[in-house]
């Protein structure tokens, strides 16, 4: 679940949970279990090698806008069609994100999107000197 100032942004039991080396898992949500109104094209785009091309969103909030806050697949790699147009959201910026009622922590590093409960164990990517792992 993501909660920020009051408002659900996001409460799901249908996630799709990935894993990449080094990183904590990240859950791809469906768009039906998450308040896309809240939700605005942003321009940003990256490429996984693994998934495809990712666009950005941004939360908005009334006057309050969370800078590319999450991503999706719209058109992902054959392996990964059944995230396509779910959403991953970066756990930092939100009040709460909760996995089976846990607050996680945001993986280090701006870049990576991980949540990390009490179930994983690092190191993870994005802690100093971890980036040719």
């Amino acid at each position: 679940m993501i909660r920020h100032k009051g408002i659900t942004l996001a409460d799901t039991r249908q996630a799709w949970r990935t894993l990449e080396t080094s990183h904590p898992p990240t859950y791809y949500l469906p768009p039906d279990d998450v308040a896309v109104e809240y939700l605005s094209a942003n321009r940003h785009r990256s490429l996984c090698e693994w998934k495809g091309q990712a666009r950005y969103w941004d939360v908005v909030m009334g006057d309050d806008r969370i800078e590319a806050a999450c991503w999706s697949y719209i058109e992902p790699t054959a392996d990964f069609a059944p995230i396509a147009g779910y959403f991953a959201f970066y756990p930092e910026p939100f009040d709460h994100c909760l996995v089976d009622g846990e607050q996680v922590m945001p993986q280090p590093g701006g870049f990576y999107g991980g949540w990390i409960t009490s179930r994983e164990a690092g190191p993870f990517k994005g802690i100093p000197g971890s980036r040719f792992w």
